[in-house]
């Protein structure tokens, strides 16, 4: 049992986006595949933009290509959920890994894109 509260619906996360092929250079959109579970991953890493603005979250990597906003409803919308694990911190979780679910993860990493935003680049 996750000692945070469920997130309100309303509640936007961030996603860093820490590869440069994450990010469609001819449209400036997310692409899928910064959606992808990584194989030891359990949920996919976001930041909870109420403690950190786009500029603060880019700034806890070395590197960051963009931050990418998505709303907690909407993830929920697609079946999957997102908890809340530290003070900043959240993981969407549901996803499955594409060497289990191809089809699935494909899918869903897809709509996850859709659904987000790019909200800060670096300059």
């Amino acid at each position: 049992m996750s000692q945070f509260r469920s997130l309100p619906k309303d509640a936007v996360i961030y996603r860093a986006l820490l590869r440069k092929q994450w990010v469609d250079e001819d449209t400036g959109r997310v692409k899928a595949d910064a959606y992808f579970l990584r194989a030891l991953e359990s949920g996919l890493s976001v930041n909870l933009a109420t403690v950190c603005s786009p500029e603060q979250c880019a700034g806890l990597f070395r590197k960051c290509y963009g931050i990418a906003s998505l709303e907690v409803g909407d993830v929920r919308k697609i079946g999957l959920d997102v908890e809340q694990d530290s003070a900043n911190h959240a993981n969407i979780i549901g996803l499955p890994h594409r060497e289990d679910y191809l089809a699935e993860a494909e899918r869903l990493a897809g709509l996850l894109a859709k659904q987000s935003h790019i909200v800060w680049q670096p300059k």
